[in-house]
């Protein structure tokens, strides 16, 4: 696809809202003879699992390895059509969840991806870089935690070595625990989820801006929780209203040196972070029933805003905050 032709296609679309987007590749899937045929519409509301869920749980950090029903991640559906060719990627939290989905999609539009993840999420990392591998590009795992500021600085530093430079930053990795009181938040649990996702993209974007040229680019992760934040997730809704000011903020700061920054701005996501004490047993029951689409998204189907955000045909969006919320939401 030429400089031109990509423009003119993420501009017709990229409100983001575009289904190209939304949906992982090109609306057309090339037939027998190079011939381009039309993808069959799907009716959104049945496209994926929708409410009542089986109850349950895991430990903190979770695997989607062994949810019920599994998360797709794209694996499946996601066609790439070299949008990143070239482009080398870090994604914190990309075993699972948004990060895996960006890690996967990345790699089938052509870049070269490293993935970070805590030691107990190895199995589902492992099948992200199989998936990486299986796209023909380099895939590689850089398994810490996201606490430790002399950890993340090294990441970037390891990741930008291993991979021969860095374009670009997707700071994914989140925690989430539900509390029905302030009262029932720790000083430990709170500072812990403070450091994961507030502190460590701090350090790793200070870290990332000696490799980090003109063109490249950062996307965070905020939520829906930013603008309209439950009452049982008082500390992660915090969280991700500084994420989005950060994002908006960091925007400005980084124009001038020919940085984007943006956000993507997830609703309900069927993600470990459900299963492993982000959500009550009630309200996992009936996860993402609430949206006009009466069910909750799945990583995939977010995986081409992380691409869209990265490719070099968007470079008038930076500074933004694209959401996916299933009809609800403010972004």
């Amino acid at each position: 696809m030429s400089d031109d032709l990509s423009r003119r296609s993420v501009m017709s679309g990229v409100a983001i809202g575009a289904a190209s987007a939304l949906g992982g590749g090109s609306a057309l899937a090339q037939g027998g003879e190079g011939r381009a045929e039309a993808v069959p519409l799907e009716d959104p509301r049945a496209r994926h699992p929708k409410p009542p869920f089986k109850r349950q749980q895991q430990p903190w950090p979770g695997l989607a390895s062994k949810m019920e029903p599994r998360p797709d991640h794209g694996e499946r559906s996601y066609r790439g059509s070299g949008r990143l060719k070239g482009r080398r990627a870090l994604i914190t939290g990309g075993d699972s969840g948004m990060g895996a989905a960006a890690a996967i999609a990345f790699a089938r539009e052509g870049a070269d991806v490293a993935i970070n993840f805590l030691p107990d999420e190895q199995p589902d990392a492992d099948l992200v870089l199989r998936e990486i591998k299986a796209a023909g590009r380099k895939g590689i795992a850089l398994p810490g935690d996201l606490r430790d500021e002399g950890f993340c600085r090294a990441l970037v530093d390891n990741a930008a070595k291993q991979l021969g430079g860095l374009d670009i930053l997707v700071l994914n990795a989140a925690r989430q625990q539900a509390h029905q009181s302030i009262l029932d938040i720790s000083s430990e649990n709170f500072d812990w989820t403070m450091k994961t996702n507030i502190y460590a993209p701090f350090w790793m974007t200070q870290a990332a801006l000696a490799h980090l040229k003109p063109g490249a680019v950062i996307i965070g992760t905020t939520s829906e929780q930013a603008d309209d934040p439950s009452p049982d997730l008082y500390d992660y809704a915090m969280t991700k209203a500084a994420t989005t000011s950060y994002v908006r903020s960091l925007a400005k700061q980084l124009a001038s040196r020919g940085i984007r920054v943006n956000g993507v701005a997830p609703g309900p996501i069927w993600t470990p972070l459900q299963v492993s004490g982000g959500a009550s047993m009630e309200k996992l029951e009936q996860f993402g029933g609430q949206t006009p689409l009466g069910r909750p998204g799945q990583p995939g189907e977010l995986a081409g805003i992380y691409v869209a955000l990265a490719e070099p045909g968007n470079s008038f969006a930076t500074g933004q905050v694209y959401g996916a919320m299933g009809g609800g939401g403010k972004p």
